[in-house]
């Protein structure tokens, strides 16, 4: 049994396509152990709080240091005793320490088909996706590394662009891709 904890700071809508796999059945090896947001009132706690996940709200605001805070998050993760751990919507980036610790068992979830669009957030990677005319974006999962979204690529989908795009309908498009690979890299990752 793999014991994961998904970091968040949003809406969380990745983590409930995960939460509903566990539901189905669908994801047997898998013990989502809790869900941790830097951002107490981010919906993705609100979330997991009804599917009757655990939840941890560790706020970053005021801590400068980026490795005083990831020690924190790093006690939360001991506790748990994560093998596992899933970056859904994570708006922080973590230091080199707690990369190291997790190497090659912290997956990030990307918006683009990296590497294109390699350090962008939420809804302005459709915007330059658009506006430089692609034909189609999609989504990355990748390994976390030192250097944000350049880490080893797990899975990707591909979807297409059509005439009258715009950045909310390709986000949509893209969030739907994005809970199909991640379920499947769940489906598949071994400890």
């Amino acid at each position: 049994m793999v014991n994961l904890a998904v970091l968040g700071s949003t809406k969380g809508s990745d983590l409930q396509a995960v939460i509903d796999a566990i539901k189905a059945g669908e994801l047997p090896n898998i013990n989502l152990k809790v869900v941790i947001s830097n951002k107490p009132e981010a919906f993705i706690l609100e979330r997991a709080e009804i599917a009757e996940i655990e939840t941890r709200a560790l706020p970053s605001k005021g801590i400068k240091d980026r490795e005083e805070y990831d020690k924190k998050l790093m006690a939360i993760l001991d506790e748990y005793k994560i093998d596992l751990i899933l970056l859904l919507g994570w708006m922080r980036i973590l230091s080199k320490p707690f990369v190291k610790k997790y190497e090659n068992r912290m997956m990030n979830i990307h918006p683009s088909l990296l590497p294109k669009y390699a350090g962008g957030m939420d809804l302005n990677v459709h915007e330059e996706v658009l506006k430089n005319h692609e034909t189609e974006s999609g989504c990355t999962l990748h390994y976390v590394t030192e250097i944000p979204d350049s880490g080893p690529i797990i899975k990707q989908k591909k979807v297409a662009i059509v005439k009258g795009e715009t950045p909310d309908r390709l986000k949509a498009k893209v969030q739907a891709a994005e809970q199909e690979i991640i379920v499947e890299a769940l489906k598949e990752y071994k400890k």
